[in-house]
């Protein structure tokens, strides 16, 4: 939620960053968004994330006090937020790299020789500084917390809870 949030209030700001930056390397702003980059995130992903954190808290209720329901659910849910964090967050975590590999699938090559660091540094730039880690911390925690989950439930005495 933290990540979302932070990305809603100070989005605009590292996406005018990137497109300064753009601009400066000779290029059209219009580049990035061609591209679908954009470094802001829109209510839509706010109301995701909330919604994402509720059901991982109701999840937790429920298998706090054994219900066999949140157990299955878990399974589930914990798989695939485990998958979404190996293939989307890593884009998120490692972003410069995350960019250059769209622009070069793109098969364009004015987009193959925009410096695609100094454009993430001026996104950056215009995020608080902790952004960084918090991103860090959800990729850490959705696949390594997800995987924690899962193994959890595996353990013989997850079924005498449950059962």
């Amino acid at each position: 939620m933290i990540v979302a949030a932070n990305g809603a209030r100070f989005g605009r700001g590292a996406q005018s960053a990137a497109e300064t930056e753009v601009s400066r390397q000779g290029f059209p702003t219009t580049v990035l968004t061609r591209s679908r980059i954009d470094f802001g995130a829109g209510r839509a992903s706010v109301v995701v994330a909330v919604c994402i954190g509720l059901c991982l808290v109701a999840l937790a209720a429920l298998n706090l006090t054994g219900n066999g329901t949140g157990q299955i659910l878990s399974w589930i849910v914990q798989s695939l937020i485990f998958v979404l964090g190996c293939l989307i967050m890593p884009g998120e975590v490692f972003l410069v790299r995350g960019i250059e590999s769209t622009f070069k699938k793109s098969g364009d090559p004015a987009l193959r020789s925009i410096d695609v660091k100094a454009l993430v540094d001026a996104a950056v730039g215009a995020v608080p500084a902790w952004s960084r880690y918090v991103i860090a911390a959800r990729f850490v925690l959705a696949t390594v917390g997800s995987v924690l989950v899962i193994v959890l439930l595996m353990i013989p005495s997850a079924s005498a809870h449950f059962g």
